[in-house]
């Protein structure tokens, strides 16, 4: 595997969904795309793995550590992934993301710039309910669609991390597609002071519509209560960073300095005490003093969220 350039890795849902076995199985077909540059590292013995890895031809990695329901952990799941061999770089991606081609190359264009890093982009959401064919010009069509029928997702987080493999060998045991740690690597990014860099602009990528079926009781994964373990493990609230926490941009240009401007400035004011003192209670303050609507509606969910618990008798 000298020739690997870098290792893309995922911990996917089981196949058992008809449509997520297809949007999973489109995902994965745009990432054999690729090329021999990117090894494919399939991480967890969810149903359906096995074979889809034996069809493309990636590393099936089936054993992970888990938490006591069952859901793969973050930190298992990096480590496992970066053991299969040495390429330079990593990436982290979402099953259900769709990448298209020169997803390598933008990322080294990064790495050539700078020698610790991560990379971040904002997603365009499509429904998708067939298997596509990757024919000649694929990539083109498809990129047309999701900007004509798609959605531009909100800059809140990311569905892909990219970074050189000296970068996050340490990893709190988040819960996999759960809330919270997709922003705890942008803050934990830039508490290392290690540049991040949004690429939305170089490297565009499609998100395939999905509900949350394969959740327990069918809710979104942000109000389950391993994402309040998350959060708690990222270390609260205030860690949660999003795309326009990112230091600078990629664009066909190149790398430059994330844009100014008066939000960019005031949120590095927020943030500061965090970053450089590791005070949180006075990055808290300022959230408070500058966001006091959401402020208040953070200290009202915080309180039913403990009286539920209370009532479940899981604190007293």
């Amino acid at each position: 595997m000298s020739s690997v350039r870098l290792t893309l890795f995922t911990a996917p849902k089981p196949m058992t969904n008809p449509h997520v076995a297809v949007i999973q199985h489109n995902a994965f077909a745009s990432w054999q795309q690729l090329g021999e540059a990117v090894q494919v590292v399939v991480v967890g013995m969810e149903e359906g793995l096995l074979a889809a890895c034996n069809e493309f031809g990636f590393t099936y990695l089936p054993e992970v550590e888990r938490n006591h329901q069952g859901t793969p952990l973050v930190s298992s799941i990096f480590s496992t992934a970066r053991g299969v061999n040495q390429s330079p770089l990593l990436a982290y991606v979402n099953a259900d993301i769709i990448l298209l081609p020169g997803f390598v190359e933008e990322i080294e264009r990064v790495a050539h710039r700078f020698g610790k890093f991560l990379i971040v982009g904002q997603r365009y959401d499509l429904n998708i309910d067939e298997v596509l064919e990757f024919e000649t010009g694929w990539q083109d069509a498809l990129l047309e669609k999701a900007r004509s029928e798609g959605k531009l997702h909100a800059r809140t987080g990311s569905d892909y991390f990219a970074f050189p493999r000296t970068c996050f060998d340490q990893i709190p045991e988040f819960s996999i597609g759960r809330a919270g740690w997709d922003n705890w690597m942008i803050y934990r990014a830039r508490k290392m002071r290690w540049p991040v860099v949004d690429a939305s602009a170089s490297i565009p990528i499609v998100h395939q519509n999905h509900d949350y079926s394969h959740l327990p009781g069918g809710q979104a994964h942000y109000r389950l209560p391993e994402s309040n373990e998350n959060l708690r493990l990222a270390g609260g609230r205030r860690t949660i960073f999003e795309l326009d926490d990112a230091t600078h941009v990629l664009t066909p240009e190149g790398v430059g300095a994330f844009p100014s401007s008066f939000k960019k400035a005031l949120r590095n004011l927020e943030v500061a005490p965090l970053l450089k003192l590791h005070a949180y209670g006075m990055t808290q303050a300022l959230f408070t003093l500058f966001h006091p609507i959401r402020a208040a509606k953070e200290r009202k969910r915080e309180r039913a969220e403990r009286e539920a618990r209370r009532a479940s008798g899981r604190i007293t």
